[in-house]
């Protein structure tokens, strides 16, 4: 019997105690067009992905602003989200490393799909694209810093020809590189058998080859960035590289809150801080020239607001009726709408919360004449098409001095 929250069963998966989460917020979603990311703003991104426990965190070293970055995240001291950088396979990025000596991971660009080989890159053969790679992994390894290998657009690559005899020469150079599996227009499927499509099957060859860690960077183009990262984890995988809300190129990446919550709600994994989650969406819209989507799982305003009579009666009694997690678990709070699809419950209970505000120690039940009566005028309301939106509470206020005595 499923009542309450702490009845939900967890789901079991074999290497939950390995999961690890990177952020990409600050360099994929970065790059998101239209969204503009200050400085300032990125350091507060940083702040708020420590709060909320996230072990490391990517970003790039290109520009001066970049590295005053880098450096401002690494003085900080925060023992997470370690700062990372990103580079691509080549010689001459290498050199932005040298200036951070706290820096001791990196993430490598390899682009692995004919399309990126010949077309993006122009290489003359894949067997030239691999040589450059490993020389620049080599000298990342000569230098100390663990690489993180950006296998981008493995789900459109020859894998079995060219991906995975290439991964085995990555781990013998670097035996305890990161494989970051870049599903990077979302051609992975969660529930395929086959290669290259297959997100599960991409993991389980990657750690049979001797992988000792895996990432899973999935873009969103198809609606599965989401699932193809939990299916990995699923299949063995121990890192998700994320972004906030899903920012990143074209259709985005898969989300950080959703993958957290999904996590800690139906995982048991309780290492992350959730709370700050809300939060973090507002200052994101109010300082990132991005609009949060009033129905965006998680942080959208709408998530726990209820008007329909049927829902609203269903999460007065008990909240799990429609809420599958308490909204204070990701800092959210309940809200009720009065609208054209409002019942009686939910217009009692907006009255006692406004009279309750406003001082009053007055308790209405919905069968009472006094909510029936501003019930009946707000359905006249929408009978007679004189409205079009949700009541708002200096209007129920206005009904309630009409029909109910407050005295003085």
């Amino acid at each position: 019997m499923i009542r309450n929250y702490e009845d939900l069963r967890k789901v079991e998966i074999e290497n939950i105690d390995e999961i690890k989460i990177s952020d990409a917020t600050l360099r994929e979603g970065a790059q998101m067009p239209g969204v503009v990311i200050k400085s300032e703003d990125k350091l507060e991104i940083y702040k708020y992905l420590s709060k909320i426990g996230i072990e490391k965190v990517e970003t790039f070293l290109y520009k001066d602003r970049d590295k005053k970055l880098a450096r401002e995240m690494i003085d900080l001291g925060f023992e997470k989200p370690e700062v990372t950088g990103w580079i691509r396979a080549k010689k001459s990025d290498i050199s932005l490393l040298n200036q951070f000596e706290e820096i001791q991971e990196t993430g490598v660009l390899m682009s692995v799909s004919d399309c990126h080989i010949f077309d993006k890159m122009g290489f003359e053969s894949r067997e030239d694209a691999k040589d450059q790679y490993l020389a620049a992994l080599q000298e990342v390894v000569d230098q100390g810093i663990r690489p993180r290998c950006h296998i981008e657009d493995v789900t459109r690559a020859e894998v079995e020809e060219f991906v995975f005899p290439f991964l085995e020469d990555v781990l013998e150079i670097a035996p305890n590189a990161i494989i970051r599996v870049c599903d990077t227009l979302n051609y992975g499927i969660p529930f395929y058998e086959k290669l290259p499509y297959s997100i599960p099957k991409l993991v389980e060859e990657i750690d049979k080859i001797g992988a000792k860690d895996i990432e899973l960077h999935v873009h969103d183009d198809y609606g599965l960035g989401v699932a193809n990262v939990l299916a990995g984890f699923e299949a063995g995988a121990n890192w998700g590289n994320l972004t906030f809300m899903g920012l990143g190129e074209r259709s985005g990446v898969a989300e950080l809150e959703k993958v957290l919550l999904f996590l800690e709600d139906r995982l048991g994994v309780e290492k992350y801080d959730l709370s700050v989650l809300k939060e973090f969406a507002d200052y994101l819209e109010e300082n990132g020239n991005y609009h949060v989507p009033n129905n965006k799982a998680l942080v959208g305003s709408n998530v726990f607001a209820h008007e329909s009579g049927i829902h609203t009666d269903g999460v007065l009694k008990n909240p799990m009726t429609y809420e599958p997690y308490p909204p204070e678990k990701v800092g959210a709070k309940r809200k009720l709408f009065i609208g054209d699809s409002s019942g009686k419950e939910v217009v009692a209970q907006k009255i006692n919360n406004l009279l309750k505000e406003k001082g009053y120690e007055i308790n209405f039940k919905k069968d009472d004449q006094e909510v029936k009566k501003i019930y009946d005028e707000i359905q006249k309301m929408y009978d007679e098409n004189q409205r079009e939106s949700s009541i708002l509470d200096e209007e129920l206020f206005d009904l309630i001095q009409g029909h109910i005595s407050l005295g003085g």
